[in-house]
């Protein structure tokens, strides 16, 4: 252990480095850490020098993380958190606390729970910057890499889309898969009201499917390719409100969570099916990094998402 060459490296240099990561930007990172961009320069010289690598380059018109500097971000977030822990010996105050929040939410996840979510945390700690992304733009990696608190989302419940072993799934709320379509839609004429929706013509018609490079491949298409069966996913798009607006104007149908079904407005006026075959369990999680619970501030926020989803999401359901 080289005690001399670690002795120059302080907390200042590793925050430094932790907030550059989640900004790629000086002056970004200086604004948050209320210094000025050249301080922020001039600490990231003396890492520079210190750990002997780039850090950030410039590509265009963007800053991007060495190899070296990505490799770094999840063992900085770590220390970072528990000097915080340390340092932090008072009960946690969410009144006066100052920091920010970051959470990711597949779309439908935005209609059932943002809304809500935000006002209560802001009533409760009306200084924090609260900042909700989109999971298409920030996934699991956030996460690992500190630049994300928690990510609340949709799935089967016997795949959880990653598996890596310091993330957690907890169970929010249990949902359904259903079937919709436009009102006008060829299955729902008058003469055929109280026909069955089969499984004949779940597979008669073309559907819209959800582009997300990081979920599995759902359960129902599993189980409609064992036995030899496949949808025609005429079109994808990357949210649920895009699909249903797609079912709004034409004869395609769009398999999603009844919960976002019967909440969402984009889905206001689409017709709902139960899917006419085994669809799995689905669930809403919500998944953190396993060490960052060290940190007070994210385990309130922890107990303020808890606390909505039980209210808002199985209350709402009944």
């Amino acid at each position: 252990m080289d005690l001399i060459k670690l002795s120059r490296i302080s907390m200042k240099h590793l925050i430094t480095l932790h907030v550059m990561l989640d900004t790629l930007s000086v002056t970004a990172s200086a604004e948050r850490l209320c210094l000025s961009p050249s301080s922020i320069s001039k600490t990231l010289g003396q890492l520079r020098e210190s750990l002997n690598d780039e850090l950030f380059y410039r590509h265009g018109n963007k800053l991007v993380a060495t190899p070296l500097a990505r490799r770094l971000g999840p063992g900085v977030h770590q220390m970072i958190n528990d000097m915080n822990q340390i340092m932090t010996q008072e009960a946690f105050d969410p009144a006066r606390y100052r920091g920010r929040f970051s959470l990711a939410m597949r779309e439908s996840t935005f209609e059932l729970l943002a809304a809500k979510l935000s006002a209560h945390v802001l009533a409760h700690a009306p200084n924090i910057r609260l900042e909700i992304w989109s999971k298409d733009s920030v996934g699991f990696d956030g996460l690992v890499k500190g630049t994300l608190d928690f990510i609340i989302l949709p799935h089967d419940r016997s795949q959880p889309p990653s598996t890596h072993s310091d993330l957690v799934w907890e169970t929010l709320t249990d949902d359904e898969m259903v079937c919709l379509m436009s009102p006008e839609h060829p299955l729902l004429r008058k003469d055929d009201a109280e026909k069955t929706f089969t499984l004949d013509d779940y597979l008669s018609y073309g559907h819209i499917g959800i582009t997300d490079t990081e979920l599995n491949t759902p359960f129902f298409e599993m189980q409609l390719a064992q036995q030899e069966l496949q949808r025609k996913v005429a079109i994808s798009v990357p949210d649920f409100g895009g699909a249903a607006l797609m079912c709004h104007h034409s004869e395609l149908l769009f398999t999603c969570s009844r919960r976002w079904a019967e909440t969402a407005f984009q889905a206001k006026g689409l017709q709902i099916k139960p899917l006419p075959f085994n669809y799995g369990e689905v669930v809403y999680s919500l998944v953190w990094h396993k060490p960052s619970m060290n940190d007070p501030a994210h385990r309130w926020l922890y107990q303020q998402i808890l606390e909505c989803s039980i209210r808002d999401l199985n209350i709402n359901a009944g």
